[in-house]
């Protein structure tokens, strides 16, 4: 295994890790108030559903490295979201009263990197693709 394998696992099981408890998180608050929430900003209240759930399952199959890819592709489309539904008019670095976009930014560029690297030898990815080209 390369130096760049090892980076790539702990990028893709850190980027899992946060998201997993970024869609806990919103469990623990009640979707109810997460969807009352994204009503009040003006973004359609069914979403917080559909955000949390990939947060939750999205997050888990990227620490055991499954569908890696696609789910990458899913949380670029999110923080895009997220930075241009929530956090564009507080700036890059925020203000007094809610976080910039620089962290999304940050989340973006990793997942981009999972989406066109090759898969880590630590995946459920690896094993499936590596059996399939045998």
């Amino acid at each position: 295994m390369t130096k760049v394998n090892v980076v790539s696992t702990i990028m893709r099981v850190v980027l899992g890790i946060l998201f997993l408890a970024h869609g806990i998180s919103k469990m623990q608050m009640g979707l109810g108030n997460v969807e009352a929430w994204f009503s009040s900003i003006g973004v359609p209240g069914v979403l917080a559903y559909v955000v949390a759930v990939l947060e939750l399952v999205g997050g888990i199959l990227l620490i055991v490295g499954l569908f890696t890819r696609y789910v990458s592709v899913l949380f670029v489309i999110l923080l895009i979201g997220a930075i241009f539904s929530v956090k564009l008019p507080a700036g890059l670095l925020g203000n007094s009263q809610m976080a910039g976009y620089e962290l999304d930014l940050s989340l973006i560029v990793v997942a981009l990197y999972l989406i066109f690297s090759d898969h880590s030898p630590l995946s459920v990815d690896h094993a499936i693709f590596r059996k399939r080209r045998a």
